[in-house]
């Protein structure tokens, strides 16, 4: 008799659901309406774009679309990998992705539990606005800044060097350090800007955590280590599983702007090489297949962070 009863009320609670849902998204029609743009932007901008990923599969024509153009299957994924220097690009898009994960990631972390630690309210706020500002510069304002402080003959580096009693290092005129250079021009870049989220993150704590620790004699770093990452770690690994996605996406504009012939060999990655392909050479449909693979990667490192994620901290996407 009881599960009939629990039965008949799951029914009577589907129904009330069902027929309350218009009333529900009546009652907050101004939220709904204010989510248009951005669906909208989501539908034109990222979702009727995947239907032009077909021309992976063709030999694309501008002149006869991708309706008249002659398919062509794996051919270019094949070419791909074929390819002489494919290898060495896709070995610098992984090894620069993961330095990018390794010294970047964390760098936001670190910089918002400095400043979560100044007392002064005032100084606080400054020191903030500073850290910020560098992530409203184009990369081409700080490539120019990063070659003026590299510089071999007037640059600040290459002074303290020669003042050391060393030669003066071309750093980008060498292989060798352009990787350094890339994660450490974002790194000052990009990190102020990424401690926002973390800063609102930590504001969430309970302060009686903290007045409770105090109490019991623990020192700021124990209280850190025991309070303020245990707090933190679900937004860190939200962020973790954001970042591992774009694993491949380095960025096209960051390297560029660094790249000449004397370190390409190291700095190029899948991004500027298909700008070069693409819109130099006009290889479309090759281009576009060595982008669908960056979006697969991407989206398998997604899938398999998600469920480790999952099974380690609780955390994930979805």
């Amino acid at each position: 008799m009881a599960s009939k009863i629990q039965a008949s009320d799951r029914i009577s609670y589907k129904a009330m659901t069902r027929a309350s849902l218009s009333s529900y998204m009546w009652k907050y029609k101004t939220l709904y309406f204010i989510t248009l743009p951005a669906i909208a932007y989501f539908i034109i901008f990222k979702y009727i774009p995947l239907f032009g990923s077909v021309i992976a599969f063709q030999n694309y024509n501008i002149f006869q679309g991708i309706s008249g153009s002659k398919w062509v299957g794996l051919a270019h994924f094949k070419r791909m990998f074929e390819h002489y220097d494919f290898l060495n690009i896709l070995n610098n898009t992984l090894l620069i992705g993961l330095y990018d994960l390794v010294f970047a990631f964390p760098a936001p972390i670190i910089l918002a539990l400095l400043l979560n630690e100044l007392r002064i309210v005032f100084y606080k706020r400054i020191l903030q606005t500073i850290v910020y500002m560098p992530h409203f510069l184009s990369w081409v304002i700080v490539s120019g800044i990063a070659i003026g402080i590299l510089s071999p003959s007037t640059g600040i580096v290459n002074q303290f060097v020669s003042w050391l009693g060393h030669e003066p290092v071309y750093f980008l005129g060498e292989e060798s350090y352009i990787r350094s250079v890339l994660i450490g021009s974002g790194i000052w870049r990009d990190s102020g800007y990424g401690t926002i989220i973390y800063l609102a993150a930590l504001a969430g704590i309970n302060p009686d955590l903290y007045e409770a620790a105090e109490v019991d004699g623990a020192s700021r770093w124990r209280q850190t280590l025991s309070i303020t990452l245990p707090s933190l770690m679900p937004t860190i690994m939200i962020m973790f599983l954001l970042h591992i996605g774009k694993f491949l996406d380095f960025g096209f504009e960051r390297v560029y702007v660094f790249l000449n012939p004397l370190n390409i060999n190291n700095g190029e990655i899948l991004d500027t090489y298909i700008y070069k392909a693409g819109l130099q050479s006009q290889q479309y449909s090759y281009t576009t297949a060595i982008g669908l693979f960056k979006s697969v990667v991407g989206l398998l490192l997604i899938v398999i962070g998600n469920v480790l994620s999952k099974k380690t901290t609780g955390e994930s996407l979805y």
